[in-house]
């Protein structure tokens, strides 16, 4: 399956539409199943904690090397 490899280009106007789209279900899952993710704050911060610090170095460092 070469699905996971293809190669596309997205602008950043193009991400703010996706990140609207994730964001919005986030929101209306978390505020429906409130009391279930209640006990689960601390290692969903800690996961969005490492995982937004690595995206932005990956982002950082992409960039980076796309500007030499």
């Amino acid at each position: 399956m070469n699905f996971f490899k293809i190669k596309t280009s997205w602008s950043n106007a193009e991400f703010i539409l996706i990140k609207l789209c994730m964001a919005s279900a986030y929101i209306f899952i978390g505020s429906y199943f409130h009391d279930f993710f209640e006990s689960y704050y601390t290692i969903l911060l800690v996961i969005f904690g490492i995982t937004a610090i690595w995206f932005v170095s990956q982002w950082l460092k992409k960039m980076k090397t796309k500007n030499e």
